[in-house]
């Protein structure tokens, strides 16, 4: 054992606390900011009004992210069989793309149907 079987859950973690408490403290201050000046903290409540609703945004984007994963993977096996191109470099470099092009392009897409609701 390297240590490192300990080390990885241990980091991840504190990761994910430290982005959960950057959140909720960041809200809090701005929130206090808010009542100091006298304004209402209603704002960060209003979610009635949204026009689409959030599960069509997910599903959306988790769509678009999957297909660009599945398009990164058919294209990095074709430049690795048909130009003879490294796998290693290949496979993670075309699927990365491929899927923050799907992302890119799940984005565009709900704000088009932000619009036209």
């Amino acid at each position: 054992m390297t240590g490192a079987e300990v080390i990885i859950p241990i980091v991840m973690f504190g990761v994910v606390f430290g982005i959960f408490y950057l959140f909720i403290t960041a809200r809090n201050r701005e929130r206090l900011a808010l009542i100091e000046k006298g304004a209402e903290a209603s704002i960060f409540y209003n979610r009635g009004n949204r026009v689409t609703p959030i599960w069509k945004v997910i599903v959306i984007n988790l769509a678009f992210l999957l297909m660009g994963i599945g398009l990164g993977t058919l294209l990095a096996e074709g430049l690795s069989s048909g130009l003879g191109m490294d796998d290693d470099v290949a496979f993670p470099g075309v699927i990365f793309f491929m899927a923050g092009l799907g992302l890119f392009t799940g984005f565009y897409v709900t704000k088009k149907l932000t619009k036209e609701a």
